[in-house]
């Protein structure tokens, strides 16, 4: 048996023609940039967030600088994050020229650790990135306690986890902005770069849809510097064919998620969901392992495709020895990367495949004994 990772185009078959029609719509309409389609799916994806107000851009990363930059965070000003994250998250925070700031993670959640939030702060402090990572919220009560208390920005990095709860709320619609990847891969993924961010705040969404539009307040007219970093109609259409399926596709990966943590080893178990108060959308479903290594390349001889994320924490990549960056206590971080391994997990994934995921790696485990 041969098991893939991930497999976008079994979602895709499920919802065929929904797609071929939103597809042909756009060619038809012969509009292609800042259409109906955008307009219509920014107000059905804010609706689903339960937002007032979704802003599509171009992808996840942009959305997140964008976003900074709409709160006027730029040189001299500092961003605290997670580092045990994608290397975009970091990447958005450096382009706006602000200086990241690393703190550790709960290990029951991978997601920043608000108890570190103290150890960060400085007088340049001016915002919070928490990272929903692998589709389980950060602890937001106790972030935006802090944040608040220290009159800085909140920007979710929801880019994993889409519609994913946190005490009834939906991750992105609780801090001042949340920011969405649409990579295919996603939870809910485009078919090809694609991004949001949403948020409450009126004046912030003016501001987003300026910076996305080369800065432009109407045509040829541009009171700020801006970008080029929009949704275009055919992946804003394909979202919107896909948006009505995305609880039942979660509701999949949770069963999946239920029956994985029911049959796998406790030795290879990942931390339980922290607090009932969440809701993971299990956009990864990651295990670890002392012999992470070993046990991937023992899946790999048995047809399973396995993925590591992420086994390199940004601070420790090598891009940021060219950026300014300052790190507090990361030792839950550096001993995390060096045990993750993400199975596969997909809405599509077979019960049968799983089964041979998972006897698989406990026959490993009964090896290592």
């Amino acid at each position: 048996m041969r098991v893939l990772f991930n497999d976008v185009r079994a979602s895709h078959e499920s919802v065929a023609s929904e797609l071929d029609d939103a597809i042909q719509r756009v060619v038809r309409s012969g509009w292609f940039i800042l259409g109906r389609e955008l307009e219509s799916f920014e107000e059905e994806f804010a609706a689903y967030c339960g937002v007032e107000h979704c802003v599509g851009v171009a992808s996840g990363t942009e959305g997140l600088q964008l976003a900074l930059l709409a709160c006027g965070i730029g040189p001299g000003d500092e961003v605290i994050t997670a580092s045990f994250t994608a290397m975009p998250t970091v990447l958005a925070i450096a382009a706006t020229g602000a200086t990241p700031v690393f703190v550790d993670i709960a290990p029951q959640t991978y997601t920043l650790c608000p108890d570190h939030l103290s150890a960060a702060l400085s007088a340049n402090s001016r915002a919070i990135v928490p990272v929903h990572l692998f589709g389980h919220c950060a602890d937001m009560d106790a972030i935006l306690e802090f944040a608040t208390r220290h009159k800085l920005y909140v920007i979710e990095d929801a880019a994993q986890a889409h519609g994913s709860l946190y005490k009834s709320r939906k991750a992105g619609s609780m801090g001042n902005l949340g920011c969405f990847s649409f990579y295919p891969s996603k939870n809910l993924g485009a078919c090809g770069d694609a991004g949001a961010v949403v948020t409450r705040d009126p004046e912030l969404a003016i501001r987003l849809r300026q910076l996305r539009n080369y800065g432009e307040t109407r045509k040829y007219h541009h009171e700020i510097m801006g970008y080029n970093s929009r949704l275009d109609e055919m992946q804003a259409a394909i979202l919107r064919a896909k948006l009505p399926h995305l609880d039942r596709w979660n509701d999949s990966r949770r069963h999946l998620a239920a029956r994985y943590l029911s049959r796998l080893e406790e030795r290879f178990c990942p931390p339980r969901t922290a607090s009932s108060d969440c809701l993971h959308n299990y956009h990864l479903f990651v295990i670890q392992s002392e012999k992470r290594d070993e046990l991937q390349e023992h899946l790999a001889v048995l047809n399973i495709q396995t993925l590591i994320h992420y086994p390199i924490p940004c601070h420790l990549q090598p891009a940021l020895r060219k950026i300014e960056h300052r790190c507090c206590d990361l030792s839950v971080t550096e001993r995390v990367a060096r045990r993750v391994l993400s199975l596969p997990m997909f809405p599509a994934l077979r019960m049968e495949e799983l089964d041979y995921v998972v006897r698989c790696v406990n026959s490993f485990g009964e090896r290592m004994c």
